[in-house]
């Protein structure tokens, strides 16, 4: 009995210990430093990409599947985050930037997703996407997989990994305003200094815009 006690109490300590480390990612993310998430192939993104602390709560990390206890829902829309290998500007690259684009357009023509609105900057893409079918893991597995063989088709580099294992995704809620969201999102390189104006940058879309 004392050693099943000694067990459950050490347990606890350990999910104790993984709390603390999560908050004090969000602090930092908040606070304008990197956010770190605290999975073992967690990748690193600029703090300017949460809007406010409870954005990084709402951001899952997936590996090859959804976290236990989360699942995917039809008919939800996800602000879906994926970053491209050791962060390379793969997409500063106008051709590999439109090939990937162009997996995108393709993932929608599988009637598995829906793309609301997306942004690529030069090492990753914001993707507002609702699910029709299936899962989100396997529909972003799907995309990224399609996306990284034709831009090594275009690279002449057969079987080079473009991006970092996984990916984030927040689940937008039925009290978000989608337009705004979508805004927000594509608006990401004026926020990064790329350009002056929104027109001036060419990979992104929304299709309320």
């Amino acid at each position: 009995r004392q050693a099943r006690i000694g067990r459950r109490i050490a347990r606890l300590r350990r999910a104790w210990h993984m709390l603390n480390r999560h908050v004090r990612a969000c602090r930092r993310s908040y606070r304008g430093g990197w956010a770190e998430v605290p999975h073992s192939c967690a990748e690193r993104i600029p703090a300017w990409h949460f809007r406010h602390p409870s954005y990084a709560y709402r951001m899952n990390w997936h590996a090859h599947a959804l976290r236990t206890g989360r699942y995917s829902e039809r008919g939800r829309i996800y602000l879906v985050t994926t970053v491209t290998a050791g962060r390379a500007p793969l997409f500063a690259d106008f051709r590999v930037a439109r090939v990937v684009v162009h997996e995108l357009q393709r993932s929608d023509e599988t009637g598995l997703c829906r793309t609301l609105a997306y942004v690529l900057m030069p090492d990753h893409l914001h993707w507002l996407v609702e699910l029709v079918e299936g899962d989100l893991s396997r529909v972003a597995g799907r995309f990224k997989s399609s996306a990284a063989a034709a831009m090594n088709r275009e690279l002449g580099t057969p079987k080079v990994r473009r991006w970092q294992r996984g990916f984030h995704d927040r689940a937008v809620r039925q009290e978000d305003d989608l337009v705004d969201l979508a805004r927000y999102v594509v608006a990401n390189p004026l926020r990064a200094g790329l350009v002056k104006r929104i027109a001036e940058y060419p990979h992104w879309d929304a299709v309320w815009l």
